[in-house]
């Protein structure tokens, strides 16, 4: 006999969009020629995610839309289908400048500011075509016909998620469209271990494994999917470089562009490092300070905390850059010793919250 498992589920609220504005977005689709679907700089599983699974979607009904993104993506997301699909900006700019010149209809997905696609931006500033922008970042203020905004969503994949459910489109995707969806919500979460305690997240998850999607495999793709080098760099990081500051309940580590030369760093290799400090008992902050490879004066900016610390108040002031309460992100021009000094500022300015 078979035994029934009795939930609330179905008292979850999936729709995200009014429905003014579902039929706006609607008929911008089905009006809609050539159709670009953009990301950030330096995308990551949220990003490319989302691209790949809303470009799915748009298959589903009869379009045949493009995925251009500013520059490369690590390699443990290669996996995902139709990854061969996507067109690299700095890779094909001409390509990409006249799709653009052409295009009906450009999809701005997981960014609030056209800067964040650096290089791109002015191809995407200067397109005919009308924007939709669908992003879970705070202030938005690319140019759009549709804004889609949502904060509090854990990914922009849930948000394209709940975007198809409400165009009535799920039950037509499959595993092309559930994979890369449930990749980007789980690694924009880390795992699902911060910004995922909502019911609508799990809702979510149950329904996308309705497509036979092995959740297990994506985690090991791309959690499990480094190199030795890479392997290599975390336990140095781990044992040399590791700043531990039990007084603010912090850490930071810094790597510099030849310390990522010596342990042959690719993109994708420095993912999720900035985490592992977290497994320090009381740890409320950790922050990590990169050189990057080919620029010189310019270090990228990780910052991770847990419960209510503001992250993403700290990467604004101090970082030239911003994101979630627990996940943001920023940037510094300057030296590493530089850089190392607007950490000590910046923990200085928040130890009440760090202390308490």
């Amino acid at each position: 006999m078979k035994v029934f498992i009795r939930t609330n589920y179905f008292k979850v609220n999936i729709d995200i969009i009014t429905q003014d504005q579902l039929a706006r977005l609607s008929q911008l689709i089905s009006t809609a020629g050539t159709i670009l679907i953009t990301c950030h700089k330096g995308p990551d599983g949220d990003a490319i995610g989302a691209c790949l699974g809303w470009a799915e979607y748009l298959r589903t009904i009869g379009k045949d839309p493009v995925v251009i993104v500013p520059d490369q993506y690590p390699d443990f997301l290669k996996w995902m289908p139709n990854t061969e699909k996507i067109v690299r900006y700095d890779k094909h700019r001409d390509k990409a400048d006249m799709l653009f010149k052409i295009a009906d209809l450009v999809f701005c997905l997981d960014y609030n500011t056209a800067s964040r696609v650096e290089d791109m931006e002015s191809a995407l500033l200067s397109t005919p075509a009308q924007r939709v922008l669908i992003d879970h970042h705070l202030s938005p203020d690319v140019p759009a016909e549709l804004t889609i905004s949502e904060p509090e969503a854990s990914s922009t994949c849930e948000l394209v998620f709940r975007l198809v459910w409400q165009l009535g489109g799920f039950p037509k995707v499959g595993k092309q469209f559930a994979a890369p969806i449930y990749c980007g919500m789980m690694t924009d979460t880390g795992g699902f271990t911060y910004n995922s305690s909502r019911p609508v997240i799990f809702a979510i998850i149950s329904e996308l494994l309705t497509k036979r999607i092995d959740k297990d495999r994506i985690y090991r793709n791309v959690y499990h999917n480094y190199s030795e080098n890479r392997i290599r760099l975390m336990g140095y990081v781990l044992y040399e470089k590791l700043v531990y500051l039990p007084e603010y309940h912090a850490a930071y580590y810094t790597l510099t562009s030849e310390e990522l030369k010596r342990f042959h760093f690719i993109k994708g290799d420095a993912e999720g490092l900035v985490n592992i400090p977290q497994q320090i008992k009381g740890l409320k902050l950790s922050i990590s300070l990169r050189e990057d490879t080919d620029k010189e004066n310019l270090i990228w900016v990780s910052l991770r905390s847990v419960d209510d610390f503001p992250a993403n108040q700290m990467a604004e002031q101090f970082f030239n850059g911003g994101g979630h309460l627990n996940a943001a992100g920023g940037r510094i021009n300057g030296t590493m010793a530089e850089a190392i000094s607007t950490i000590n500022k910046a923990l200085q300015a928040f130890s009440s919250l760090l202390q308490d």
